[in-house]
Formats: structure tokens, sequence, C-alpha cells
């Protein structure tokens, strides 16, 4: 039997959370460990463990409500801006293996970067990889 996540014991009630919103399909609540006042996460109520299985229309969902709670922590917050990030799998970060995107309001002088430094590519490089992808998405 495998045990469950984290998120599922708040779905399932067993451990208590600050919710900001629930339907039939999702979840929303703030992250225990907030980047910023107000980082909010979006699960779905089924379990999938990233974005790869979770199916097409509960991920579109999520983002609907992550729209609506973006627009909610920029005007109630007064956030400059937000930001939407999903992490899936372990090199990117995914720590908790139930689909979840985050909502992390920004303030001016928070501290937070992003994009440490640009890689940039080779010569010829980036056309092979946009090759690759739109090959794999046309086939």
């Amino acid at each position: 039997m495998n045990e469950k996540t984290i998120f599922k014991k708040i779905i399932d009630g067993e451990i208590p959370a600050h919710k900001v919103y629930e339907d039939e399909t999702v979840l929303a609540f703030l992250d225990a460990a907030p980047v910023n006042i107000g980082h909010t996460l979006v699960i779905p109520k089924s379990e999938h463990v990233n974005i790869y299985e979770t199916p097409d229309d509960i991920l579109a969902h999520m983002m609907v409500v992550a729209k609506k709670i973006a627009k909610s922590l920029k005007e109630k917050l007064n956030a400059g801006g937000v930001n939407i990030i999903m992490n899936n799998d372990d090199v990117a970060g995914q720590k908790v293996f139930h689909a979840h995107i985050h909502i992390v309001p920004r303030f001016e002088g928070d501290g937070h970067r992003h994009w440490f430094g640009a890689r940039g590519y080779n010569a010829g490089e980036a056309e092979m990889v946009a090759e690759k992808i739109s090959d794999s998405l046309n086939s």
C-alpha cells in the first residue's frame, strides 16, 4: 500500500490547512512554508503525480483557479506581481509527488530572483532542439 502524500492527507482532512478555495475538482490552500505571504498551492483532489499524468481537463481547471487566486493576491495583498510555478520531477525541485501549482505573490524588494544565469545555445544547437521538440509535437 502506498503511503499518502501530505496533500492527500489535507484533502482527507487528516492535516489542517488554511483553505482559500475548494470545488469538486481542486483545493487551494496557503503553503505552510511560504516564499512570500499569501503563497498558495492549487492541487487536484484526484491523485496525479505531476503534469505528465494529470488529465488535461483537470490541469486546465487548476490553471483557471490559479488565475483567480493570482488576481486576488495582486489586489488584496497589493502584490506587485505573481509567479505561477509547477515543479515536475526531483531534478526540477518537486518535493511532494502530488501535482500542484504554486501561486507566489511578489513584492518590490522581496529579494527573490529567477534565472540565475542564462546558458545560451552553441552554434546550431537551438535549431536542433527546436526541430526535436517540433517533430514530437507534430507527429
